[in-house]
This record gives C-alpha cells, sequence and structure tokens, in this order.
C-alpha cells in the first residue's frame, strides 16, 4: 500500500523521513551486516520500539550504497491495513508494480517475475497474517535465489534460516536524545537546562525508553512541564502496579503512555480517537468530518480536533498524490478500537465509513468522465485500504449483499482502467456469491455481473466471462433493464473482437451502441463501445467508418477531458494514418496513446500502441530502433490475459516489423537489437517510445534514407493478417 509520498531513490519506493532519524548507528551497522550473511532478516520488538523507522532507514541504506547487490532495487510492502489473506499476494504485487492482467494466480506472478532479480523487499506489518506472509516469503526465497527479505514484526516468521534481530529501546542518552528533538519539534521554545534534565533522563527511563511513547510524552511537554508530564506518569503507573516501583514489562510502559496520553485528551480529542480507528491507512479531513461528526462531536470542531491529535503525535499528516492525508499508527489505532467497542459505537461507525466509502466510489465513477480521470484514479489508489474495509463490511452482511455487488461493480473503471484485475474479480465474485437476492436490488448484481464479465474477459477467461454476460443478459431482460442489457451485449461484442470474429463483434457491438443510446447512456463505456466498433471496422477494410467513429470519439474526449478511452481512438486513428502512408501524424497519435495507456498501466493498450509504433519506426527507415521496441513489447504479452498474441487482426503489426526490420537488418543483427529491447524497464521503453527519431539520431545503423519499407502498409483483412 502506497501510504506517504516516495523518495526518488531510483529503484526504490521507500517513503520520505517523518522526522530526523536519530540515534541507533550500532543497530543499522548490524543490521546491514546480518543482510550481507543472510537472505532473511527479521526485527523483532514490542509495539512503538521503533521497528518500522529502523527497517526504513536500513532499507535506504541499502537502496543508497548496495546497487550491486540490489542491482533490481529494495521495494516496500506495507501490509498493516491487509486483513485479507487473499489479498496478501496482490499487495506485494502492488509494492513490485507488478501489472498482470491473466488468470495466472498471483503467487505465480511474483514467482516468475522475481526469478532472475536481485532485490531486496522490505516487509513490513504483517502480524495479523504471519502464517500466510511465512508462507508466501519462504516460496519465494526458495524460488528466487537472487531474492532478499527484510521484515519487521512483534513476533519471527520462524522460518529456516531466518536471522532474527530483537530490538531493544535505545539507550539512555539517545532517548533523550529523542524525547527533546521530538519536544522541540513540537515547540521550538522548549530546551534542555541545568534544572529540567534530570527530570527528562528520569521521564526516558520511566517510559522504557520506547520510541513512541517518548514521542507522545514530547507531544505533551508544548503545555506541561516535564516535572508535571513525569508526576502524570507517576500516578498511572502506580495505578497499574499497585504503587510498587520498578521495572516494567515493556508492553505495559508503551501501553501506560498512551492511555495516559488518551486521558490527557479532552472528551472530545478521545471520542474522535477513537472513531478514527475505523480507518485503515490514510483519510483525509473530508472523511473525517462525515464518518466521525454527530451532535456529540459537532462537524465545525472536528478540524480543530485533528489539529490537537496531530499536536500529540497521535496522527500523522501526510503528503499523497491525492493531496494531505492523516494516519494513525498501528498501536494508536488499536488502542482507539477499544474504546470505540467500550462505547458500543463500533458497528454504527463501520456502517457511516462504509457508507462514506459507497459515496467515494459513486463519485469516482462520475469523475472517471471528466478531465479529473487521473485524478480519480489517484485518489482510489491512495483510498484503496479503506475501500477494501468498506467492501468486507458489505459482504459480512448477508442482508448487505447488494451493497457490495453494487461497490465491486462502480469500481469497473479501477479494476479495469488501472490495471486492478485480479483484485476486482476477487471483489466481485465475492460480492456476487449469494444466489438469491431481492427483486429490488437486481440492478446492483446485474451491474457487477456485467463488471465481472468485462473483467474476466479482459483477463482472457472467455468461459467466465460469457457466462456472467449471459446471466447478466437474461436477468436484464426478464427485470426491463435496457442499460444492463446494453452493457451485457457490448462486452460480449467485445469478446468477438478480440477471438477474431469481426462480422460478430462489428454485429453486437453496433447493436449495443443503438441500445445505448436509446437508454440515453453516454460515458467512457459507451465511447469504448464505439471505438471497438470503429476496430471491427478497421479489421474489415472499413477505414472511412473506422475514421468516422473514432474520430468522433477523439473530439467528445477533447471536449469532456477524458483520456483513457482516448487513448484507444488514438490507436485506430494511428492505424488508420499508417495504412495512408502518413508516418509522421501516425507516430504522433500513437506516442499520445502510449503516454496515456503507461499513466493508467493498461498494458493492453500499452503494447498494442507500442508494437504498431514499432512498424511506424521501420517505416520511418529505422529498424534497428523498431526492433529494440519489438523486443521490449513482447515479453509484455506474458502480464496480458488477452489471447491478442495470436491473433490474426491484432497480431499483424508484431509480423509485419519482424518481416520488415529482419529484412533490412538481417537476423543476427535483428536478434541482438530484440535481445537489447527484452532488457529495457517498462518505465525505460516507455521513455524511448515517446522519444522522436530527431532525438535517436537515427543511431539503429539503417540510414534514415533509407525510405519506406516494401509493403509497410497495414493489412486491412484477414487474409492480409495471416501473411507469415
Amino acid at each position: 500500500m502506497r501510504q506517504r509520498p516516495l523518495r526518488s531513490t531510483a529503484g526504490a519506493n521507500l517513503p520520505s523521513e517523518l522526522g530526523r532519524f536519530i540515534g541507533r548507528g550500532g543497530e543499522l551497522a548490524q543490521l546491514g551486516r546480518l543482510l550481507e550473511s543472510s537472505r532473511l532478516v527479521t526485527v523483532t520488538g514490542v509495539g512503538g520500539v521503533g521497528k518500522s523507522r529502523l527497517l526504513l532507514a536500513a532499507a535506504r541504506t541499502a537502496a543508497e550504497g548496495s546497487q550491486e547487490r540490489y542491482c533490481d532495487g529494495v521495494r516496500l510492502a506495507e501490509l498493516a491495513t491487509v486483513r485479507d489473506p487473499a489479498l496478501l499476494e496482490l499487495a506485494l504485487a502492488e509494492a513490485l508494480q507488478l501489472t498482470d492482467h491473466t488468470t495466472r494466480p498471483p503467487r505465480t506472478v511474483l514467482v516468475e517475475h522475481l526469478a532472475g532479480k536481485r532485490l531486496l523487499l522490505v516487509v513490513d506489518g504483517f502480524e495479523q497474517l504471519v502464517d500466510e506472509c511465512a508462507d508466501l516469503v519462504r516460496e519465494l526465497l526458495r524460488r528466487c535465489p537472487g531474492l532478499r527479505v527484510l521484515a519487521a514484526g512483534r513476533r519471527p516468521l520462524a522460518l529456516d534460516g531466518e536471522s532474527v534481530f530483537p530490538l531493544a529501546p535505545p539507550a539512555a542518552e539517545e532517548a533523550l536524545a529523542l524525547l527533546v528533538a521530538r519536544a522541540t519539534a513540537a515547540d521550538p521554545a522548549f530546551a534542555v537546562t541545568a534544572e529540567n534534565r534530570a527530570v527528562l533522563v528520569e521521564l526516558c527511563a520511566r517510559l522504557d525508553g520506547i520510541p513512541l511513547a517518548l514521542e507522545l510524552a514530547a507531544g505533551r511537554l508544548r503545555t506541561l512541564s516535564p516535572e508535571q508530564v513525569l508526576a502524570r506518569l507517576e500516578d498511572r503507573f502506580g495505578l497499574l502496579t499497585g504503587g510498587v516501583r520498578g521495572g516494567l514489562p515493556r508492553h505495559r510502559a508503551l501501553r501506560t503512555a498512551i492511555g495516559w496520553s488518551h486521558e490527557l485528551c479532552t472528551p472530545a480529542e478521545r471520542l474522535l480517537w477513537a472513531r478514527l480507528s475505523v480507518f485503515a491507512g490514510q483519510f483525509d479531513l473530508d472523511a473525517v468530518e462525515y464518518v466521525c461528526a454527530g451532535p456529540d462531536l459537532p462537524v465545525e470542531d472536528v478540524l480543530d480536533l485533528v489539529g490537537e491529535l496531530q499536536a500529540q503525535s497521535l496522527l500523522i499528516r501526510e503528503e499523497t498524490p491525492a493531496g494531505v492525508r492523516f494516519r494513525m499508527l498501528e498501536t494508536v489505532r488499536v488502542y482507539g478500537a477499544g474504546w470505540l467497542e467500550s462505547l458500543g459505537d463500533a458497528g454504527r461507525l463501520r456502517r457511516r465509513h462504509r457508507d462514506w466509502y459507497l459515496g467515494l466510489a459513486t463519485w469516482c465513477e462520475l469523475d472517471w468522465f471528466s478531465p479529473r480521470q487521473q485524478e480519480v484514479a489517484a485518489l482510489v489508489e491512495v483510498e484503496l485500504p479503506n475501500v477494501r474495509l468498506a467492501l468486507e463490511c458489505c459482504l459480512d452482511e448477508p442482508d448487505e449483499a447488494h451493497l457490495g455487488q453494487y461497490l465491486a461493480g462502480t469500481l469497473w473503471f479501477y479494476w479495469a482502467g488501472c490495471g486492478r484485475l485480479a483484485e476486482g474479480r476477487h471483489w466481485l465474485e465475492r460480492a456476487l456469491e449469494p444466489a438469491d437476492e431481492a427483486v429490488e436490488y437486481e440492478s446492483s448484481r446485474l451491474k457487477a455481473l456485467w463488471v465481472l464479465g468485462y473483467v474476466a474477459a479482459l483477463q482472457g477467461d472467455a468461459a467466465a466471462s460469457m457466462s456472467a454476460l449471459y446471466e447478466c443478459r437474461d436477468g436484464a431482460a426478464q427485470s426491463g433493464n435496457p442499460v444492463a442489457a446494453a452493457y451485457a451485449v457490448h462486452r460480449m461484442g467485445c469478446l468477438a473482437l478480440v477471438s477474431d470474429d469481426m462480422a460478430r463483434a462489428r454485429e453486437l457491438l453496433g447493436t449495443a451502441l443503438e441500445q445505448y443510446r436509446a437508454a440515453g447512456e453516454l460515458n467512457s463505456n459507451v465511447l469504448m463501445c464505439q471505438v471497438e466498433l470503429g476496430m471491427a471496422l478497421a479489421f474489415l477494410g472499413d477505414l472511412p467508418g473506422a475514421l468516422a467513429l473514432c474520430g468522433e470519439v477523439r473530439e467528445i474526449c477533447e471536449e469532456r477531458g477524458e483520456r483513457w478511452t482516448k487513448a484507444y481512438a488514438l490507436y485506430v486513428l494511428g492505424y488508420a494514418a499508417l495504412d495512408a502512408g502518413r508516418t509522421q501524424e501516425a507516430r504522433r497519435l500513437l506516442t499520445e496513446c502510449v503516454a496515456i495507456n503507461h499513466v493508467f498501466h493498461d498494458l493492453v493498450g500499452l503494447v498494442l500502441a507500442l508494437e504498431l509504433l514499432a512498424l511506424v519506426t521501420v517505416a520511418e527507415g529505422d529498424a534497428a530502433e523498431a526492433a529494440v521496441l519489438q523486443g521490449a513489447a513482447e515479453p509484455m504479452w506474458g502480464g496480458v490475459g488477452l489471447q491478442l498474441f495470436g491473433s490474426g487482426y491484432f497480431n499483424a503489426p508484431r509480423l509485419m516489423c519482424r518481416e520488415q526490420a529482419g529484412e533490412l537488418l538481417g537476423a543476427e543483427r535483428y536478434a541482438a537489437y530484440e535481445a537489447e529491447g527484452r532488457e529495457l524497464s517498462r518505465e525505460a521503453l516507455v521513455g524511448r517510445a515517446l522519444s522522436s527519431p530527431d532525438e535517436r539520431g537515427g543511431a539503429g545503423g539503417v540510414p534514415r534514407q533509407a525510405g519506406r519499407p516494401r509493403g509497410s502498409r497495414v493489412p486491412s483483412s484477414r487474409a492480409a493478417a495471416d501473411q507469415p
């Protein structure tokens, strides 16, 4: 889960420092030595002892100083918000920036990706899934010899070969330095004096030097003197231990610090703390005001209360791609959740939380068809942990399964448009498990069915797709739902398109388009139907018809600010421009298409555009660069669910590029340039594809003045497409 702003360290997704890392030099060096000798190192310790901070510091050191050992990068997987074991492997795939549209098990995808990599995987917050995480890490280490894992948790993974690094609280001087640094950050006027030093040292000792406890105490030094803080802590310890002084178990010291912070909060602050515990990961102020406000907590007071909790180190403010967010440390959140349960208000707050994210998903679906499309994608990405909680809340209650169907279906744009097919299918299938649904909620079930059919089609699972779409079509006919019927017919036409049955695709897509128009439906799906109809016409040789349809889509998209569907229209327009010999226009159209598909992690659109762009590059005379692009594009098909690699129509540009570039370069040189392309990362590939011929300088070895290769027109009939 990407919960915090990313560093610029190449090959790493490590968050920026929330505050200056103080002390721990010896532990950091020892951890580095353990990583040199062991492939699995687990940092253990009580909550709040600083495991995560040390883990990230070690990861940064590895990213900046071990380029040879971790030449494929350092990746962080934060698992604290993952509750469902089925999502564990998807969370690791997300951390590794893996986009896979196939029906392959996520574990298989992980193993295949990591098998040849030299990479450090950093895993934090696995306690709630320790057995499942141990099983996954064991297999990854066994099958991926270049992989090393650095983990942090309250207990080890208990695997053979694991080096366990128990983390104790910092030494007394480091604890004092941390307390002073955090107190100064909260109040710049704070200073250590001859009068208060002894009290501060005693305060650190009473809190057993636990960093989280010290940070909570530092937040109180804004308003209380060190003597007052120590006195209040003494009272609290006496209550817990019956007045007996002496060493305290560290978990009790931390709980004491949190409980004492809780007692020092105002009633309104305590209430907000408890209610905030229903969130997972990050959340914004709007969500807090909706979920947590009420007659006993006026909405106009929420902002100030959030500020107070932040000042007391109970909330952390973070910048994200979707704007300012807040986050509660897991230990603090769990304490608040206990209070919420004791208040008897947990169920109501979870439903409020669910309702907010139902509303957010509805708004995002509407806003997807707007200039804010990319912002919507970033927003759902940041809110994913809370969206998952909302889905769980819906599906845990049998009487509310229809809400789960609605939410999973409404997120179609995220599952299909942002590379989340596997997770989307997981939630859709769970939501559709109840066989008997009340008639008044039939529309939610029909929506989930056509979205499942869409997702399964994009994964290349034609049988599952058709089963869902036929059920949707029949249900729509019985319930008199013309919009659901149109979506079902549309996706059947899409399946025909990718199955090379162009005549049937033309018929079904044309019918769906008529049904959409009759129902007054207009959104990205409707425009995609028009583009897909344009593709079918282009492949059948009707380029004027394809141009008319896709040109209209392009105009509507530019008017509405829609980019995702526009990319597919640009593909068809680029196809037609290349067929007419207008290579400069084709390049301009296709590079824009590549850029958009890359932003939205759309592998299908990206690989199709890259292969057509490679053919354009041959037509421009740079056969070597075309071979590089082709070599880089071909491995991407492993992550694409649709079996377009074997399609006579969609496969034609690849075959023509290979034939023409191979003829100009010779088999040996073509193979060498193709192998060069296979080594490119996706980022490097996209950057190369977006460069102009002048920027490349024609360095491929075949002079650009060689002119247009023989027969560079794209085939517009099946007979031409089947040529070797």
